[in-house]
């Protein structure tokens, strides 16, 4: 991990086109800025582990799903497409 000081205003660059800023310093808390593209996610580290939690749980829990009614015919054209749904 590497640890680095920072004042109010100043920048940690991650690559060339994230940027960490320290916006304020109050006591034991730190307000930082993130300037990153929207195709990174940023998230803090509690939520992560938040929904990871969620989506295990989920996965685990074995809740049966009802079962879908669903037909499902392949159709060579858009005549036979049309037939079908007038038959219904």
């Amino acid at each position: 991990m590497l640890i680095l000081s920072r004042k109010v205003n100043e920048k940690i660059m991650i690559g060339d086109d994230i940027a960490i800023s320290i916006i304020e310093i109050k006591g034991d808390q730190i307000r930082i800025g993130v300037d990153a593209p929207r195709s990174v996610k940023v998230f803090r580290q509690e939520v992560i582990a938040e929904i990871k939690a969620a989506n295990k749980a989920a996965s685990e829990s074995g809740a049966d799903l009802p079962a879908l009614d669903i037909t499902v015919a392949p159709f060579a054209n858009r005549s036979e497409r049309k037939n079908f749904s007038q038959e219904r």
